[in-house]
């Protein structure tokens, strides 16, 4: 039988997470058959707002693109309105949360299905809420994302103006228009040369 003495190895090290959370939490995406609450898609055929596609990648400290992360959005439709229940959501043709892996892409790219958001109070420019889950993070990282075609709004944000002048342009999707089809284009940096800005929330 073993000593106290000879069974204490001391603390386990910290196990790093993942590449498990888009396989979980985007079943359909990777082609399990089970089912998932959301997707990619988060605007509906009646939902208020100009239609987009915002789409990036996440970028790993050595500029490559990281193809096992998950990433999450949250964000008002057109009018800056959350739907407040699962009914309000159906009447409103619009989800306000969507969530897409980066490994079924041959890019790996997140590319959501949305409407471009409506400011949700007077003073706050329109952007998204995102969360990015991958292997190594401990804790997921939160950050938001606003857009090229809003100045003059993003110039009286209060949370895009406490970033230092020479990083916000990390938080800025680019516009983009292709057949029609108008896109928002973003990468997401999670350390080194023009890393993302990311929150303490």
């Amino acid at each position: 039988m073993m000593s106290a003495l000879q069974a204490d190895f001391g603390q386990t090290p910290s196990q790093t997470v993942g590449p498990y959370f888009a396989y979980g939490l985007t079943a359909t995406q990777y082609g399990y058959d089970f089912d998932q609450p959301f997707d990619a898609v988060l605007a509906l055929d009646n939902a208020t707002g100009e239609r987009i596609r915002l789409e990036g990648r996440v970028i790993d400290g050595d500029g490559n693109p990281i193809g096992d992360a998950l990433v999450e959005i949250s964000q008002p439709d057109g009018e800056g309105r959350y739907p407040q229940t699962v009914d309000e959501a159906q009447a409103m043709g619009f989800r306000a949360f969507g969530r897409a892996g980066t490994g079924t892409d041959a890019q790996h790219r997140f590319v959501f299905h949305t409407v471009k958001p409506g400011a949700e109070r007077a003073g706050e420019a329109p952007h998204v809420n995102v969360i990015v889950l991958m292997r190594g993070l401990l804790l997921h990282a939160f950050t938001r994302i606003y857009f090229s075609d809003e100045a003059k709004a993003n110039a009286a944000d209060a949370v895009l103006q406490s970033v230092p002048a020479e990083r916000r342009a990390t938080l800025i999707a680019q516009r983009l228009e292709t057949g029609g089809v108008v896109s928002y284009r973003i990468d997401i940096r999670m350390q080194g040369e023009g890393e993302t800005v990311f929150f303490d929330v």
